[in-house]
């Protein structure tokens, strides 16, 4: 288990913005449907339109493939909305030991994700499956994910083995390079967060509390 696992996504991220990561790793517009936070490393999923012709196929269902203790990214076409993600395929990454799945896209099934306890991250939801509209083409590839909507806020991209942090706030990815550099600096801001909090609980005021601690004026 990485240190990461000991930080929120938002420390996460505000480490990663002090990196230069322009994004801080943030890929938005996600929620958490069902589970716990997770912390892992990425196994990426890449779904295309049924109609791709042109796209590979797998010989394998992507599921049975999952690493054991990997969360599975998936990306999927912007303008799905279907689901790429059942409680079936709950139980099979659960049987391969997978840790959760995070989808830029929709999921469905929801209940069944609850019962099993499995942590689901995803768009939305929707009430059909993937067929006939998805499929999936690629497993272990680079992921841009980019944000929906008329946006200027930066994709974030997501590479086979990226640490993966998802918690009630949001979801991050962390690139497997930085790891020990944000682990270090998230440890400082939030020592230092924690001393903010003292004083601001004591009534010493925000701005004071921030100058002392944070430095800002």
């Amino acid at each position: 288990m990485s240190a990461l696992s000991t930080f929120s996504s938002c420390e996460l991220s505000d480490a990663l913005l002090k990196l230069g990561v322009e994004s801080g790793g943030y890929i938005p517009d996600i929620s958490q449907f069902s589970g716990r936070s997770i912390c892992g490393p990425a196994y990426t999923v890449k779904f295309v339109s049924s109609t791709d012709t042109e796209a590979p196929k797998l010989s394998e269902h992507f599921v049975d493939t999952a690493p054991s203790g990997s969360v599975i990214v998936i990306d999927v076409p912007q303008h799905a909305k279907n689901a790429v993600w059942g409680g079936l395929m709950t139980a099979g990454a659960q049987a391969r030991n997978a840790i959760g799945v995070v989808i830029s896209g929709r999921c469905r099934d929801l209940a069944e994700h609850r019962e099993l306890g499995f942590s689901v991250f995803a768009r939305g939801h929707s009430t059909v499956g993937q067929s006939p509209f998805t499929r999936p083409s690629a497993i272990n590839i680079p992921l841009e994910l980019v944000p929906r909507g008329d946006t200027t806020f930066p994709s974030t991209t997501v590479n086979p083995g990226d640490w993966i942090i998802a918690d009630e706030d949001g979801v991050v990815c962390v690139p497997k390079e930085l790891e020990i550099m944000v682990t270090e600096l998230a440890a400082k801001s939030h020592a230092i967060d924690e001393k903010c909090m003292a004083d601001i609980k004591d009534g010493k005021g925000v701005k004071a509390s921030f100058a002392k601690h944070r430095g800002t004026k």
